[in-house]
């Protein structure tokens, strides 16, 4: 554990790789990404707020993406100049704020749909595309009231993956999610209420590669299309069998992804 820094995992040598998970789960998510890239790379994978190991979310105020890459400042200066970036959902959200917080810093980023909804919500206040995963997270966060953890992560799962994706999940897997869930109003407060404009992301000028999954919801796929339309070298990768959660579920499928496009950049 480092000092009020966040909680990371590392491996390899070489330029700096930094990998962001997604709500709900940890940097453990990526250790399949970190044996394959520390050959050439050094892989560092951090907890963000209040998961895993890193410190819990500051009580009594609300928190935003800024507040999140505030948190992993130790972890970007570890991974030197230029480093690559790796987010997924909620971490790929976080790396396109630390990427525009850093310019000239990070040499390259690959994303699995970001949730970066305050695009959606300035496209269409109030619209279609956002309106299952607010209502997926007013319901999730109703049952954290009520002290049914279980039931938000269900909702939260369900909604992401597919119906009935909870209850096949095994209970080893649903415990550490269901304790996460704590933090999903925060969450949506932090996605929904992020204030950086759509057409800022006009000057990341840096090679992106943004992959979405054919089977994934309105919500996320808004955000991709939104955010592909903007930014100035994206090369955008459709997996046509996965859905939202697919960094999770097919791991060597998107890992050879990242690898292959990090190797040329």
């Amino acid at each position: 554990m480092h000092n009020q820094g966040p909680f990371f995992r590392e491996a390899g040598a070489g330029p700096g790789v930094v990998c962001l998970h997604s709500n709900a789960s940890s940097s453990s998510q990526w250790r399949g990404l970190m044996d394959q890239l520390s050959g050439r790379f050094r892989v560092l994978a951090p907890d963000a707020l209040g998961a895993g190991k890193s410190p819990a979310w500051p009580a009594g105020r609300a928190v935003s993406l800024r507040d999140e890459v505030a948190l992993l400042e130790p972890v970007l200066a570890l991974a030197g100049d230029p480093f690559f970036l790796v987010g997924h959902s909620y971490g790929a959200s976080v790396a396109l704020v630390a990427a525009m917080a850093h310019p000239g810093r990070v040499r390259a980023m690959a994303l699995y749909e970001s949730t970066l909804f305050s695009l959606l919500e300035e496209e269409a206040p109030g619209g279609d595309a956002a309106h299952g995963i607010r209502a997926a997270a007013a319901d999730a966060a109703s049952a954290i009231d009520a002290g049914d953890p279980g039931a938000a992560a269900r909702r939260f799962i369900d909604y992401w993956m597919a119906p009935g994706a909870w209850d096949s999940m095994p209970e080893a897997r649903q415990a550490p999610i269901a304790a996460a869930m704590v933090n999903v109003r925060g969450w949506a407060s932090a996605l929904f209420g992020d204030a950086t404009p759509l057409q800022l992301f006009r000057s990341l000028d840096i090679p992106v590669l943004y992959m979405t999954g054919a089977r994934s919801p309105a919500s996320s796929l808004g955000v991709a299309r939104l955010l592909t339309e903007v930014l100035p070298d994206v090369t955008a990768r459709v997996f046509p069998d996965l859905g939202h959660m697919g960094p999770v579920t097919h791991p060597a499928v998107v890992n050879d992804e990242i690898a292959r496009f990090f190797a040329q950049h």
